[in-house]
């Protein structure tokens, strides 16, 4: 057992007499530990830091009676939806720990479902994917901290690197997940349209542009999409559907590549999956000189035709 796996069970298992029950449809194990408390992302961060330890505590039994100064709370880069902190912890016992906490981004629920993402990630974890969810609490979660570097768009080109995430996906893709399994693409993607018809500006530039859209023009090629996507036998798998750069962690000493962050993830068509993946080559400056036919070559050949 690694460290970060090894300091996740110590925190559950101290844990398992203190934890607020969730009813038998809950999508969260009863092991799991519950706050009602939130943290305001929009804090600056000397305040958030009091809040952050507030809510350790609260979560974690073993961790209520220390001092705030046994704690350290800093920042963790790779986050685009949520606030990434990593809590360093020195325990009674002398023990140095870590935690990172996720606190998701204002009105993520509007186009994230928390229900579904938590199921995903007892699933997903049980089968070796991501960190290990310790806690949650009313506007974020708790999990084993992964001592790993994010990749970058770079990252990504590399043949060894493209190699591995093609064959850790391709077992991604192989984990059930209870639920329905119709492909969500479409779903979403008209539940989103329907909500960008309505938008309206008060800057009017922005307006403007907003009008020279075609919406009309839009639906009729997602429908021809759609139309035309049903005539092939895609195969549908339980997709991450945001493989970016930011979303892939490697520990450089131990050579191990992680998929992390679960909270797009739904049924989908595999195909889906891999075209995003290397759209995110382009990186957030959008450089699609970046993108590779050579390494698509290799990354297919290994997510489809590996054993």
């Amino acid at each position: 057992m690694d460290v970060e796996a090894n300091q996740a069970k110590q925190i559950t298992n101290d844990n398992s007499n203190d934890c607020a029950k969730v009813n038998s449809n809950s999508t969260i194990d009863d092991s799991i530990p519950h706050s009602s408390l939130s943290v305001d992302t929009a804090l600056p961060f000397p305040l958030m830091s009091p809040r952050i330890i507030e809510l350790c505590k609260d979560l974690f039994r073993k961790w209520a009676k220390l001092d705030d100064s046994c704690f350290s709370v800093e920042t963790v880069s790779g986050g685009i939806t949520n606030l990434l902190l990593k809590v360093s912890v020195k325990e009674e016992s002398g023990d140095n720990v870590a935690v990172t906490v996720r606190l998701y981004g204002p009105n993520t629920e509007y186009v994230i479902d928390r229900e579904r993402e938590l199921q995903a990630i007892k699933y997903l974890s049980a089968a070796g994917f991501g960190a290990k969810l310790l806690g949650v609490f009313g506007n974020g979660m708790v999990q084993s901290f992964i001592n790993a570097r994010t990749l970058t768009p770079l990252d990504m080109r590399k043949p060894k690197l493209a190699a591995e995430i093609a064959n850790q996906l391709r077992r991604f893709h192989q984990v059930e997940i209870p639920g329905p399994k119709e492909p969500q693409l479409w779903v979403d993607m008209f539940k989103f349209f329907e909500k960008a018809c309505a938008l309206r500006f008060e800057d009017p530039d922005k307006q403007r542009i907003y009008e020279t859209i075609s919406f009309k023009e839009v639906h009729e090629e997602a429908t021809q999409l759609k139309e035309l996507t049903e005539l092939f036998s895609a195969s549908v798998v339980f997709a991450h559907n945001d493989l970016l750069s930011g979303n892939l962690m490697l520990n450089d000493e131990q050579d191990k590549l992680y998929i992390i962050d679960f909270e797009y993830g739904s049924y989908n068509y595999r195909g889906y999956d891999i075209g995003n993946h290397f759209n995110e080559y382009a990186g957030y400056e959008c450089d699609y000189s970046l993108y590779q036919k050579k390494i698509l070559r290799i990354f297919t050949l290994r997510q489809i035709h590996s054993g």
